[in-house]
């Protein structure tokens, strides 16, 4: 049986919740340059990648829903002379510029952390394609050695897998062992436990591993060649295996010689230019449960990736949680702002983005009757973002984007909802990954043209669908 969620039912009576508290924007936000473009230093080479078949679809798809997409909230973080030198995107658009301009060998790679919303990874296979078919792939990059449970397709994992056991952040007790970036290890429950990876022309490749007692070693494979095997000190440090890849490659074996053996991710990407997009969302999880990332860890894996967009999608079970009574807006605002911090302190030179959560309603809603907006949702939207901006991240509303109070029910209507109507489910999910992209392209393609956004309120930026009283669940 998997471990406990985090996401069991509230105890009766946990469900009832007062009006939304939507906080006001803070006037202590850092100063940005919200009323004035800055300095139009962009190059002039920058324009939107010719629109690809399916997002022609999705586009169509998001006029049918009335979902009007939204521009990324890119604060200001250091003032020149003409305006603003540099924002919270800054380091991505650079990077996106060089795979234009001057492509080298080095992939520009983004991590995106995460709940349910991406860990079926569909949000972030659109995202990761639409900028790939604009910039060139670069490959695969974080893998897991199996899935996160016993369903689900295996695009980001082995390609074949047995005797796993998979331990998330996201479980409702802490596991045994802190967390690398992945947010997942698997533990080897049989002796000769095994992920096979079908390669894709990658020179090399890096193996996470936990190194804890009474562990066997783990045994890195090709086509049947022995190319590494750790040497565990048992000290319950997380670890790197480096190993290189011959040309012509078919098949890795990752393989656990005993049982205890604890597998963090492995690592396959190309050397060119790129895009490589780290889909790390675990279920079930929010701010407070990345905590349980181990800080040497998180500094080497994400110092190793060096990303240049650190991306957040979180929100929908913070809101939950709200209205279940498990937590506060004051430990929303610190837990995300924890993460943030920890975050880009391991990754400097890396650009950071809020995606806040999609448009949810009130458990417990009766079969057949209007749905009613969960309580504190855009509380926890508004919490967000100003913890965003203030801590240099941009932010995306994605629930403006996908059209404010009434979204998730057209979502519904139209078979785009599963039915505990929190998961978004086929287009539903490939139009939530569309708007992302779309925001991060007009960004890139925009920067220093136009003004930033003035600070509002989730509801003001939303369009007046006149569906107000009816909305969406938003997803863990």
């Amino acid at each position: 049986m998997p471990p406990a969620s985090v996401e069991a039912q509230p105890s009766t009576g946990a469900e009832s919740a007062g009006s939304p508290q939507v906080v006001p924007a803070s006037a202590s936000l850092p100063a940005q340059t919200s009323g004035k473009a800055r300095p139009l230093a962009r190059s002039a080479f920058r324009a939107l990648p010719p629109t690809t078949e399916r997002a022609g679809r999705l586009h169509a798809l998001a006029t049918r829903l009335k979902a009007p997409g939204g521009a990324v909230e890119d604060p200001c973080l250091e003032t020149g002379d003409a305006g603003c030198a540099r924002s919270a995107l800054t380091p991505f658009f650079t990077a996106l510029d060089g795979l234009v301009q001057a492509p080298g060998t080095t992939p520009t790679v983004i991590a995106a952390f995460g709940n349910s919303l991406i860990a079926g990874d569909r949000i972030v296979d659109v995202v990761r394609e639409e900028l790939a078919a604009g910039f060139g792939g670069a490959g695969r990059g974080v893998l897991l050695v199996d899935r996160m449970a016993p369903y689900g397709g295996r695009g980001r994992t082995a390609a074949v897998s047995n005797g796993w056991q998979p331990r998330t952040l996201g479980e409702l007790k802490a596991p045994p062992h802190p967390f690398g970036i992945t947010g997942v290890y698997h533990l080897a429950t049989e002796n000769r436990a095994r992920g096979r990876f079908k390669l894709e022309g990658e020179p090399r490749g890096t193996l996470w591993w936990k190194d804890v007692k009474g562990a066997g070693r783990l045994v890195v494979s090709v086509d049947g060649t022995v190319l590494a095997r750790t040497e565990p000190r048992e000290d319950g440090a997380s670890r790197t295996t480096s190993f290189d890849l011959p040309a012509g490659a078919k098949w890795l074996d990752i393989t656990a010689e005993g049982k205890g053996a604890i597998v963090q991710g492995v690592v396959l990407q190309k050397d060119e230019p790129g895009i490589v997009l780290d889909m790390l969302g675990v279920p079930s999880a929010d701010a407070t449960l990345y905590g349980r990332l181990e800080e040497d860890a998180l500094k080497a894996q994400l110092q190793q990736r060096d990303p240049k967009l650190l991306l957040f999608f979180l929100g929908g079970n913070e809101s939950k949680r709200l209205e279940w009574k498990r937590t506060d807006l004051p430990t929303v605002r610190q837990d995300l702002g924890a993460l943030l911090r920890r975050a880009r302190a391991a990754a400097p030179g890396s650009a950071c983005m809020v995606v806040g959560p999609m448009d949810a309603v009130q458990d417990g809603h009766a079969k057949g009757k209007p749905l009613t907006q969960r309580p504190f949702l855009e509380a926890a939207i508004q919490a967000e973002r100003e913890v965003a901006l203030a801590e240099g991240c941009g932010f995306f509303d994605l629930y403006a984007a996908m059209g404010g109070a009434g979204s998730l029910a057209r979502f519904n209507q139209a078979g785009f909802m599963h039915e505990d109507l929190v998961h978004p489910r086929g287009h539903g999910l490939d139009l939530l990954g569309q708007l992302v992209s779309d925001a991060l392209l007009a960004g890139w393609v925009n920067e220093g043209a136009v003004p930033a956004p003035a600070l509002t309120t989730s509801r003001e930026a939303a369009v007046d669908t006149g569906a107000s009283g009816q909305t969406a669940e938003a997803v863990p």
